[in-house]
């Protein structure tokens, strides 16, 4: 991805900056905030797309409001570190549909999953399914009682 960079001038910044604010501005609006033509802002998008710097654009819901109120983050320490024990552990938490972010850690951990459910009892559930078939060393959760930041768009004003 860094050889990107060099490609990307301060045109896309702006495009990229006001997209990761508000994805749903028409191409019209973005082009506008941005001081170029409709057409050049296409294309722009149309490259950062190709480059693989946009990814999509996401719809940021409330959670809450769907019932999904508790988001835990949980930590996993494991005896495991071979490749093949590694994959497979990756491939069961990618299908638990509750996790939402899933990293491969440094540190006294080995990952941290963010787990997004309904109330405890959706919780409990998650963490069975999550154990079934596979020796954990230790596994704990850290439950969110309010998020404070959430979704902040990366400031990419001085990456250059």
């Amino acid at each position: 991805m860094i050889e990107n960079l060099a490609k990307i001038d301060a045109f896309d910044m702006k495009i990229l900056t006001a997209m990761q604010i508000d994805a749903s501005l028409s191409q019209r609006d973005l082009a506008e905030r941005v001081g170029l033509s409709q057409n050049a802002c296409w294309r722009r998008i149309q490259r950062l797309q190709s480059l693989g710097v946009i990814r999509g654009s996401h719809s940021n819901i409330d959670l809450r409001a769907l019932g999904l109120d508790l988001t835990v983050f949980v930590m996993v320490r494991t005896r495991h570190h071979s490749k093949e024990w590694s994959e497979a552990f990756r491939a069961h938490v990618e299908r638990l549909p509750e996790v939402i972010d899933f990293y491969r850690i440094g540190g006294d951990w080995d990952y941290l999953i963010k787990v997004v459910t309904q109330g405890m009892s959706g919780y409990d559930a998650f963490y069975q399914k999550l154990i079934t078939n596979f020796d954990l060393a230790t596994v704990t959760g850290f439950f969110s009682m309010e998020a404070i930041i959430n979704n902040r768009p990366v400031d990419l004003t001085n990456l250059r």
